[in-house]
This record gives structure tokens, C-alpha cells and sequence, in this order.
């Protein structure tokens, strides 16, 4: 599950010994910059495991079926493995859909009336709306 091994992780805390005790080591005395160094080790050393452990999980995820599942190769399909989809035919529906019937053909609309909205806006006389329109302004 993990990629690489153990020297990686060994490397990095290296790595994280060195740069901590370099950076340490000019403002403080030499154990207390060896003990930073150390917790810097530790801390690069976990790092990196945790590194490690993502991408391999990772990379485990994205592997095809076919590495990963050993049943796989027997030639027998695992469920689920592929989807075949196909719709019926309807054609004959969509035809008898389209055609008319005869009951629609004798011009009763079912007591259908269109709908005839009263006025919402009346007009009023044009030296009133000016008037009404002046003393806005003014306000």
C-alpha cells in the first residue's frame, strides 16, 4: 500500500535534521541546535512516511481491475463490469401519437373561451399625467 521504502523516509529526515541544525546552529548552543535538529528529523521523517502512504493509496485506486483483482483473470466478468443500454422500440406509439383522431376533427372546442383581461391601465388625460409628473419634481 505504501510506494517506495523505508530509505525514503530516512533521506528525508536527513534532510530535515540538516536544514534544522544548519538554521539553528548560529543563534543557539550546539545540544539545543542537536535537539531542534532531532525534532526535525522526526517531523521530516513522519512526513514522509505520510507521503508514502498517499500515493499509495492513491496509485491503488487508479490500478485497473485487472492488476488488482486476481479472480479477474478466470475470464469470468465481475458485476458491473460493463453497462449495455438499449431503449425498446416505440416507434408504433409515436406514430398513433402524431395522428390525429377523429373526435378532435369536428371543431368543438369543449366549451374552451379565451380569456379576455380587464384593462390595468387606463389613460388619463395627458395634462393631468404632466401635472402629476411636474409635482414629483418639485418634491
Amino acid at each position: 500500500m505504501m510506494i517506495g521504502n523505508i530509505l525514503i523516509n530516512l533521506l528525508s529526515g536527513v534532510v530535515g535534521f540538516m536544514l534544522t541544525f544548519l538554521v539553528t546552529y548560529g543563534n543557539n548552543l550546539l545540544m539545543t541546535s542537536l535537539i531542534r535538529g532531532l525534532f526535525g528529523f522526526i517531523t521530516w521523517f513522519l512526513l514522509a512516511f505520510l507521503l508514502r502512504w498517499v500515493l499509495g493509496v492513491m496509485m491503488k485506486q487508479t490500478e485497473p481491475q485487472e492488476l488488482t483483482d486476481p479472480a479477474a483473470g478466470d475470464g469470468e466478468e465481475a458485476l458491473g463490469a460493463r453497462l449495455n443500454i438499449s431503449t425498446p422500440d416505440e416507434d408504433e406509439e409515436l406514430k398513433n401519437l402524431l395522428k390525429p383522431k377523429p373526435a378532435e376533427g369536428n371543431g368543438d372546442n369543449g366549451g374552451f373561451t379565451p380569456l379576455n383581461p380587464p384593462k390595468l391601465v387606463t389613460m388619463k388625460d395627458p395634462e393631468e399625467l404632466a401635472k402629476a409628473v411636474r409635482h414629483l419634481k418639485e418634491e
